[in-house]
């Protein structure tokens, strides 16, 4: 009997994980940076490709240094096809200046910006924050 839920549970496992794979792989590298959120809630992981490197770039267009790098990010973005910029605007559209209390601004404790999440092309976080814009100026370079 035993035998028989630990085959259940573990048929279970792997048809999540399959689900939640085949999600990953149908997304695809867009022609250009992806802007998502504006202000709301968001699930980052949902804008994952699989096999590519994902940098989240949480944005606003009131930051000007959010404004003096994204070109920067919009050519890595072209440049490279193992790399993925997805921005992640922390403004509503209604408010004027940086939306601290945005529901993404809060959802990811935003205090500064831009701030950076890099994920691998294995979905797994690789770096956050100051790490991560270590990482993206390496790149940038």
């Amino acid at each position: 009997m035993k035998s028989v839920r630990a085959l259940v549970a573990s048929l279970l496992l792997s048809s999540a994980f399959v689900s939640v794979a085949s999600a990953a792989d149908a997304r695809t590298k867009p022609d250009k940076p992806e802007k998502i959120s504006h202000g709301a809630e968001v699930a980052i992981t949902d804008y994952l490709v699989a096999g590519k490197t994902v940098i989240f770039d949480f944005t606003s267009e009131y930051c000007p240094p959010c404004r003096a790098i994204a070109p920067k990010l919009d050519a890595l973005h072209a440049a490279r096809e193992d790399v993925v910029v997805v921005k992640v605007d922390i403004n509503r559209p209604e408010h004027k200046g940086i939306d601290w209390k945005s529901p993404v601004a809060q959802q990811y404790k935003m205090q500064s910006i831009p701030y950076f999440k890099v994920y691998g092309p294995d979905g797994k976080l690789m770096a956050d924050g100051k790490e991560a814009s270590a990482l993206v100026s390496g790149m940038l370079e």
